[in-house]
C-alpha cells in the first residue's frame, strides 16, 4: 500500500492549489456552498491528476530505471507491476471525473480536456521542445478555470496572464535543472532535452519571470480590481511576489533546485515564509 500510495504522487497535489486562485481573490470563503464546490473541484483534480502520473510512469517505466533521480519509482524499481498499476490508474480517474461531474458539468469537460492534454503530452508533445513546457502550463491553466469558471466565479484575465507566465516560468526552470543534472548524456530522459540550452532557457526563464510579475503587478491596480475589493491595498503584496520569485531564482542557479518543485520548494524556508506572507498578506487586505 505504501508504494501505491507512492505511485499517486500525493505530494504533487500541492499544484492543485491553483484551483484555490480564484476562490481567494474573490473572497468566496464567505459562501459555503461555493466553498464546498470548489474544495471538491480540488479533490477531483487530485485524483484525475494521480491517474495522469501513473500513465506518465507507466509509458516511462523503462527508461526511468536508467534515471538516478527517477529509478526509484514504484513502476520503474519494480515494486509495483504494470498491471497493478493500471488497476489503480482507470478506478482513481474515473473517481476523479464523477466528483468533478457532480459539482458541474464544465468541470468534467475541463478534466476530460486535461486528461486528453496528458496523454498528447506523455505519447508525443514532451518531445518537442518550448511545446512541452507550454503542454505543462496548459495543465496549471486547467487548473484556475476548474476553480473559477467551473464554480461560477468570473475570473480576472490579469490573473489569468500571471498563472500561466508562473507555469511557462516553472516549466522552463524544470528543463533548466534537468539539463544540468544529466550533462552530455547521450540518451536524455526527456528527448526535448537535446533541443535545449542553458542560456536559452536562461532567456526564457527571464521573460516569464518578469511577466509574472508585471501581470500580476497589473492586477493589484487594475481598476476592476480596486473597485471589486474597494482597496488599492493589494499593491502592497508585490514585494513579496518579488522576493519569492528572487528566492526561487537564487535556487535555480546556485543550489540546483527547480527540477521538482512540489518537492523542493517545502524544504527551503524562505520560500515557505515568502508564500505564507503572501498568503497572510492577501487575507488581511481582502478581508
Amino acid at each position: 500500500m505504501k508504494e501505491v500510495l507512492r505511485l499517486l504522487r500525493p505530494y504533487q497535489w500541492v499544484k492543485n492549489g491553483f484551483v484555490f486562485v480564484g476562490f481567494l481573490f474573490a473572497r468566496a470563503w464567505h459562501d459555503p456552498d461555493l466553498t464546498l464546490s470548489v474544495v471538491l473541484a480540488a479533490l477531483a483534480f487530485c485524483l484525475v491528476s494521480s491517474s495522469v502520473y501513473i500513465l506518465n510512469d507507466l509509458a516511462d517505466r523503462e527508461r526511468d530505471r536508467s534515471d538516478s533521480r527517477k529509478g526509484n519509482r514504484p513502476l520503474a524499481a519494480g515494486t509495483v507491476r504494470p498491471g497493478l498499476a493500471v488497476a489503480v490508474m482507470i478506478p482513481v480517474g474515473i473517481a476523479g471525473l464523477v466528483l468533478g461531474a457532480c459539482v458541474s458539468s464544465f468541470i468534467l469537460g475541463l478534466l476530460l480536456v486535461y486528461a486528453a492534454q496528458n496523454v498528447l503530452y506523455t505519447y508525443w508533445l514532451r518531445q518537442v521542445a518550448i511545446l512541452d513546457v507550454f503542454s505543462i502550463a496548459s495543465g496549471f491553466m486547467l487548473r484556475v478555470l476548474v476553480g473559477t469558471v467551473g464554480v461560477g466565479i468570473p475570473p480576472s484575465k490579469w490573473l489569468l496572464l500571471c498563472a500561466i507566465m508562473l507555469a511557462l516560468f516553472l516549466g522552463f526552470a524544470k528543463r533548466r535543472a534537468e539539463l544540468l543534472r544529466i550533462g552530455d548524456a547521450a540518451d536524455p530522459p526527456r528527448p526535448s532535452l537535446q533541443h535545449y540550452r542553458v542560456e536559452t532557457l536562461d532567456v526564457f526563464i527571464g521573460v516569464t519571470a518578469a511577466a509574472t510579475l508585471v501581470t500580476y503587478a497589473m492586477y493589484t491596480v487594475d481598476a476592476k480590481t480596486v473597485q471589486f475589493h474597494q482597496t488599492e491595498a493589494l499593491i502592497y503584496t508585490v514585494p513579496v511576489v518579488t522576493y519569492g520569485l528572487f528566492r526561487y531564482l537564487f535556487l535555480l542557479h546556485l543550489q540546483d533546485v527547480g527540477e521538482d518543485t512540489a518537492a523542493d520548494l517545502p524544504r527551503d524556508p524562505h520560500m515557505l515564509v515568502a508564500i505564507l506572507v503572501w498568503l497572510a498578506s492577501v487575507l488581511l487586505v481582502l478581508s
